[in-house]
């Protein structure tokens, strides 16, 4: 096939696409209240599932009331006239696109593949269930885990008894996509190392090599994204993406085995 035979393709790989996306986030246009009332904006609600399980666990480990939410002393406010119906939109789409993420994964695996060869198309075997698995995991940690400590703290925080906390819509709704889709992504590591090895860029050797180096970038990370003092939460956030690099770690020396077997 041409270069321009190629391109055409990709369109309409990425029409399609586009298609299931916008339409997945018109009918979810319709269910307003679950979207932002049952979804978007319970992290502020002090009977969210994440502060009740911090709760229980609190309890169950003799802390008391220590890690107990019962209250999140901010208001939430709309200052534009159109932004109500913006963000409206914006939550659709994103929400469609979420949904959508294993298809659009399907789509671009169906344009990639004819290129490879046989051998290639094995080694990827099951890469269309294991990205789509691997992002939506990523985005219900960022969701349950990430974003409740992340409003907690910032909706909480005070520099003086002065200051009350009146939250805009926007401000709000982008913390709370930006949160689940940035962990979504990272929670793409396993993928992100296998063509990195699969191409020669990385090895598990370098990767165990650097391990000791790695805790302490996952603990920055984990710090960036959960801006809150309270160790056990930026416990809870670094445990899941030290995880994902162990997972990484036996994703590569997977490869690795793989070229040693085919250059025999």
């Amino acid at each position: 096939m041409s270069f321009l035979g190629h391109l055409e393709a990709l369109r309409w790989h990425i029409f399609r696409s586009a298609v299931v996306v916008m339409t997945l986030a018109i009918v979810l246009f319709f269910f307003k209240e679950f979207l932002f009332d049952g979804v978007l904006l319970a992290p502020k609600n002090a009977d969210f599932l994440t502060y009740r399980a911090l709760c229980s666990l609190s309890h169950r480990v003799g802390l008391g009331e220590d890690l107990c939410i019962t209250v999140l002393p901010f208001t939430l406010i709309s200052t534009d006239l159109s932004a109500q119906f913006t963000t409206h939109m914006w939550v659709a789409f994103i929400s469609g696109f979420v949904i959508a993420f294993p298809y659009i994964v399907w789509e671009l695996w169906r344009f990639i593949k004819p290129a490879l060869t046989s051998k290639e198309r094995n080694y990827a075997r099951g890469i269309v269930f294991y990205t789509s698995f691997l992002f939506l995991t990523g985005v219900l940690f960022g969701y349950y885990v990430i974003t409740p400590m992340t409003v907690n703290f910032l909706g909480s925080y005070q520099v003086s008894t002065q200051v009350s906390n009146t939250i805009t819509l926007d401000s709000f709704i982008s913390t709370v996509t930006t949160m689940t889709l940035i962990s979504g992504i990272v929670f793409e590591l396993p993928i992100l190392v296998y063509f990195l090895t699969k191409i020669g860029i990385l090895t598990a050797k370098f990767m165990r090599t650097y391990r000791r180096h790695a805790v302490v970038v996952i603990l920055i990370v984990a710090a960036v994204i959960t801006p809150t003092s309270d160790a056990t939460t930026l416990i809870m956030v670094a445990l899941p993406l030290y995880f994902l690099y162990e997972i990484s770690i036996f994703v590569s020396a997977y490869v690795n085995r793989g070229k040693v077997v085919s250059a025999e």
